[in-house]
Order: C-alpha cells, then structure tokens, then sequence
C-alpha cells in the first residue's frame, strides 16, 4: 500500500476495531469499525467454543447493523464519483462486507488486498531503504541547549525536518515522558516515521536530533540511524544558564506534581545510589528548581551525552558549532536562517 497507491484514493476506510486502530493505521484512515472491541471478542469466543455458523449470524448481522450506520452517519455526503478503499487485518471478511455495500450503492470502493497486515510489512520494508534516500544534517549538543526549539525555528524557516521526539511523544531521556501524550505503539510510531519521510524531497537536507537507539520505549529502525551516524553533524552550543532556562521550561510539569518527578528519579537508584536520588528530591521539596536543573545537567545528563555522542556519531568531531545566546526565539530563529543558508556544513 504505497504513497502512490493511497493517491488514487478520495479516502481510506479501515473497517477494524478500535483497538486495532489505536495501535497502528494507515494515515488519514477513517475509522468505520464494523465490529467493535466487544463484539468482535463475542464472535471469537462463539466462534471457538460453539461452532463457526453461529459465529458467522452473529457476525454477520451485527457487521450490516455497523456498515448501516456508518453510512448513514459518515458516507451519506460523499458524491457518486467518490472512491475509497477499504482495509481490515488481512483483506478478508471485513472489508470485502463493507467495500461490497459500498460497491452496490454504486460508488468504486476498493479492498486491500492482504489487508493491515501487508501494509505493514509494506511499511517495515519502506524503512529499510527509505531513509538511505536522504542527506541528514544531525543537531547534537547538551541536554538543554534547544535542540528540539532549533528543529521547530528551522520547520518555521522552511527547512525539511525530521523531529523524532515529537513522533515519539517523548524527550529522549529518563525525565523525557510528556504530560498530555502517551506514546504511539511502535507500529504507529513506524508509521508516522514513514509517513513523514515520504514527504520529503530527496534532493534537501532533512534536519534531525541525534538521538539514540530508543527514545522512551519506542526503538528506531536501523536504517535511519545507520544514515544518521554517518551524516554531517551541527553542535548546538548555550551557555549553562540558558540551558537551565530551557530545560526548566520543559519540566514545568514536574514541578507541578513533584510526585511524578521523584518516581522518574528513582529509576537512576541503581546509576547514582540512594543518597544522590535523595539530595534531588530535597532540591524539589524545597522549591529550589534551579538547583536541581543545574545539577541533573553537571551530574546525570552531561557525562551520558560526553559517552555516548562521540562514540556514536563519526562526523561530529567536524561538525559545525553555532551558539545560542540566549532561550529567546528570535535567536532560534536566527541560527536556523544561519543553518539553512550553510551550503555545506563544513563550511561553517
């Protein structure tokens, strides 16, 4: 199920439940379950424990209950030219109900054939080869010094960029989990990858943070961090008080609910020792924020990024240095409209 295929298409219909649907799908895809979690797990059960024609009644009546109402509530607009297509797990029963239904009023509904489960080894093997299209210009520096403001101020200016982070829903660090967004599967996460990659123009750079393996529990594929170890590198510079300023802006959920910051802490016991986590959590206790920003920085956060980066990511001896100045946007702003115009990064 390739971008050009999804092209030839006014909508994509995924007929799964919903909790198939929450843990991957194709992007865009309407959700118009013809079974939903409980009644499929009910046709299951019958299927297995009384026998395979009674599963198929109920099946098959609470499946024309389902495609009536997704009718009459999602499709009855669309115009007699629409064309969509519709997919399930493997391109079987459930889709060819719907696409069936669909056909008979008289509008050009298609099936996948296979179904989800070969739009996913579809998108497994596009991520294999897809990010070796690409030239990437990978943004590292400490934590706290603005990487992921810089990857927004160069979208903002224009550039192609590849944030991670933010597909991922998480920071990349033991403190990295955001407030409001849980993590995507690791399936919807290929997928967002996928879909963001497609979009981009071979012939560009594509910017991105040098991350690691995983980001929070989410792993990224091989290919891409294959092509990232070996692109050109950008060190992103900022003084410490500045980096204390960005990285406190990004904890201010924890210092809302410093019981969710002493959980996290707690998982560095076995790096740092009991009195350590304990010094932190009194930092916080007492309100002293930027204390303790500053001395996760010096303690925790700087000798990782020292052990990791350099074995990791071959160009970054060379890579080009630009400053930060200040937490301000108009110095991100700057320094992406500096990065764009930078013909080749060791120019710099």
């Amino acid at each position: 199920m390739s971008a050009e295929v999804l092209a030839r298409f006014d909508a994509v219909i995924d007929v799964r439940s919903p909790a198939e649907f929450a843990e991957d799908h194709v992007p865009g895809a309407i959700s118009a379950p013809v079974l939903d979690n409980e009644e499929r797990a009910r046709v299951g059960t019958i299927y297995k424990q009384v026998s395979p024609f009674d599963a198929k009644k109920l099946g098959a009546a609470l499946v024309a209950k389902n495609i009536a109402r997704h009718i009459e509530e999602k499709f009855a607009a669309m115009p007699r030219d629409w064309k969509p297509l519709v997919y399930c797990w493997r391109g079987g029963k459930r889709s060819g109900a719907m696409a069936h239904i669909l056909r008979e009023i008289g509008w050009d509904a298609w099936s996948v054939e296979g179904g989800y489960k070969a739009y996913r080894h579809f998108i497994v093997d596009a991520l294999s080869t897809l990010p070796l299209q690409f030239g990437f210009r990978v943004i590292h520096g400490t934590t706290g010094s603005g990487k992921s403001r810089l990857l927004r101020a160069l979208g903002d200016a224009g550039a192609q960029v590849l944030d991670l982070e933010d597909l991922a829903a998480h920071r990349g660090s033991v403190l990295g989990n955001l407030p409001d967004r849980p993590q995507p599967s690791q399936k919807m996460f290929e997928t967002l990858l996928w879909d963001a990659l497609r979009k981009f123009d071979p012939a560009k750079p594509v910017f991105v943070e040098g991350e690691s393996k995983k980001i929070g529990q989410l792993q990224v594929p091989e290919a891409l961090m294959h092509a990232m170890r070996a692109s050109d590198c950008v060190l992103l510079e900022a003084g410490r008080e500045t980096r204390i300023a960005l990285l406190s802006d990004e904890y201010r959920h924890f210092f809302a609910d410093p019981a969710v910051l002493y959980a996290q802490l707690d998982c560095l016991r076995g790096l740092y020792g009991a009195q350590v986590i304990e010094d932190w959590k009194g930092l916080a206790a007492r309100g002293e924020w930027h204390d303790l920003v500053g001395s996760l920085l010096d303690d925790h956060y700087d000798p990782a990024y020292r052990r990791s980066a350099l074995r990791n990511y071959v160009k970054l001896p060379e890579a080009a240095q630009v400053t930060l100045d200040s937490p301000a946007d108009e110095d991100f702003a700057r320094l992406a409209r500096r990065l764009i115009e930078i013909p080749q990064l060791e120019a710099a």
